[in-house]
Parts: structure tokens; sequence; C-alpha cells
């Protein structure tokens, strides 16, 4: 099967090839992939600055049709259209893993970086990880659930947003545009999407298409301004980094209130973070970390798409063949797309 590989350490080294078509083990089930989107893990993979071990398959977001079972699978069958939790290779016997997190459990090994991916036909993923497509949605939609998972632990778990909240999101890329509409879902009562100069174009044009209260380009408006302004000088109730700017991140405690919240979304791609820790400090701010995607917040997800409280296609910007994989990553790099979806 033709199949989009890492195949050695170091920067670059992506090469379309034939692989051998999987074989589903023990409680796995073999899934034909009918659509799966760039990340920008996959970009990091690329380029070596995250981890992973060639040769393997490139993508972790993804959906398609059960194709076929393997030893004692119990609650799937043939046929059905399922995403995946990418949380394979957890151990299930840590502390994290027996306390429900296994998505940062240290053995696990997800697709797309640790275990062959989704840029290709087909893919096996245990049936403990899977989750049924509502009927009402199509694969290219249900591809961006990972994603927008990822939003909702974040936004809504971790971050523990509550109707009414005022929200400031930094970075208004895909990440950013989900967590806007994870708040929205939530009930938040303003929310203020901030990006930078090179935003200017598809990011906020998309982010003003999707109704935010208030968004803005940080070069022409005065964000804190606005912000306290709008807050009638309180600050808002939560502030969230989907923009990995240390300059930016440094920014944050600064808009919130005193008892605010900010969420951390945003990779810095290594980069240390020069922090106003006494800000935090006398502002008793609460800061939350998230990696990754719980059980519970991809019910959360699948529920408020199907519902049409969180229209997560709307951050799709092109759909293309495999083929078109190095087309795909420069335009995402030039940020003249949003979420790509790849068609194998």
């Amino acid at each position: 099967m033709l199949s989009l590989v890492k195949t050695q350490k170091g920067e670059g080294f992506l090469q379309l090839m034939e692989m051998p078509e999987p074989r589903p083990g023990e409680g796995e089930v073999l899934l034909e992939i009918k659509a799966t989107g760039i990340c920008g893990t996959d970009l990091h993979v690329r380029d070596d600055n995250f981890p992973n071990w060639p040769p393997v398959i490139l993508g972790h977001e993804f959906a398609g049709e059960i194709v076929e079972l393997g030893p004692n699978c119990k609650y799937y069958k043939v046929g059905e259209r399922v995403v995946a939790e990418p949380h394979t290779k957890a151990c299930g016997v840590c502390h994290l893993c027996r306390t429900g997190n296994p998505q940062i459990c240290p053995d696990k090994r997800s697709p797309g970086w640790g275990i062959h991916g989704s840029f290709a036909k087909y893919l096996c993923m245990p049936e403990h990880l899977l989750h049924r497509i509502p009927d009402s949605v199509d694969y290219d939609t249900a591809a961006v659930f990972e994603p927008a998972a990822n939003a909702v632990h974040d936004v809504i778990e971790r971050g523990r947003i509550e109707p009414g909240d005022f929200v400031v999101i930094v970075g208004p890329g895909p990440i950013g545009l989900l967590a806007g509409m994870a708040a929205n879902a939530a009930g938040a009562r303003h929310i203020v999407m901030a990006g930078a100069p090179p935003d200017e174009g598809m990011r906020l044009e998309k982010a003003r298409a999707l109704g935010f209260d208030s968004v803005i380009n940080v070069a022409k408006t005065d964000l804190k301004e606005l912000v306290m302004d709008l807050t009638h000088g309180v600050g808002c109730d939560m502030a969230i980094d989907c923009s990995g700017a240390p300059r930016a991140i440094a920014g944050l405690p600064d808009l919130c209130r005193k008892k605010g919240r900010i969420q951390a979304i945003g990779l810095t791609g290594g980069r240390n973070v020069d922090f106003p820790w006494n800000t935090c400090s006398s502002k008793s701010l609460d800061i939350h970390f998230g990696m990754s995607t719980s059980y519970t917040s991809w019910n959360k997800t699948i529920a408020l798409v199907e519902r049409g409280l969180m229209p997560v296609g709307e951050v799709i910007s092109h759909r293309l063949p495999l083929t078109e994989w190095e087309f795909a990553f420069a335009e995402i790099e030039a940020q003249r797309a949003l979420k790509v979806i790849l068609h194998p």
C-alpha cells in the first residue's frame, strides 16, 4: 500500500513508498482509512523535532471503516464507521493508566510517530480505542475529531470553563479555532480571538466567519486594552494560548482577572518562556497544561459535533490525495491552509 513514511532519523527523510498491508492482531481491527488530517506534529516529525521511531508511517488524525476483525473483538463489527484515540502501547498498569490517563503513559507509542499511522490505505487499531462516527457526520469532518477532542480536553475538562466566562484565545490556527468552538459550546459569553500579522489572511478571516465576538490583529489593536475595556477593568476569566509564542504566553497573566485561569495548549518548539510568575501569584491564577486527549473528551466532542454545537468541519481548507502531501505541507507552513485532509 502507498504510504508516507519517515524513513530515518534527521531533518526530512519523508518518502512516498509501498509498505506491507497490516494484519489485525488480538483485540485489533483493520481500518480502511477514508480521511486523515495533517497535524503540526507531522511537520515536527519531518523536521525531527518530535520523538519518532523510523521507519514509520505518519498520521494520527483519521476516520475509517472497519474491514476486518482480529481475534476476540467483541464490541464492533465489519462495516462500522469509526475514529480512534491515538493511545496505543500504553502499558495499562502504571499509575497514570490506572487512574484513567493513558494519554500520558510513558510507554505510549502513538500512530504516526511511535508506530505506523494513517497516511496509508490501512491501519490496525485496538478495539478499546475506537469510537463510532454518527450517521450525520462525514469522514472528512470525523477526521477532525482528534484535534477537536484535544481542544475539548484542554478547555472544558482541564480548564473548567463555565457558562458566562469571558475568554481570550491567542493563536487562531486550527487548534485555536477549535478551542474557540469548545468555549462557545460551553457557554462563554464573549470570545476574543487574537492573532499576529501573519494570521491576517486565512486564519483571522476564518475566525471572523465563525462569528467569534472580537477578532483582532495584535499589531493593530492592543489586546490588553481591549480586554480591560470589554470587562470594565476586571480582566478575562480564561486566557488560552494556542500560539506557542513565548512573548504571547508571557502576556497572558496581564489579561486575566484575579482568580482567573490560564490554559496552555500551544507548544513552544523547545523555546523557554520568560514568565511573570509574581503576577500569577498576586492574582492567584490557576494554570493548566494538557497533552493529548482523554476518553471522555472524545465522547463530549462527538456529542457536541453531532448536535451542531462544534462545527469542526469549518477548519478544513483543503482536501487532497495523499500523493500531494508535499504541496499540503508547504501550504500549511506558509499559512495558506488551515486543516488539510488527505485521502489515501
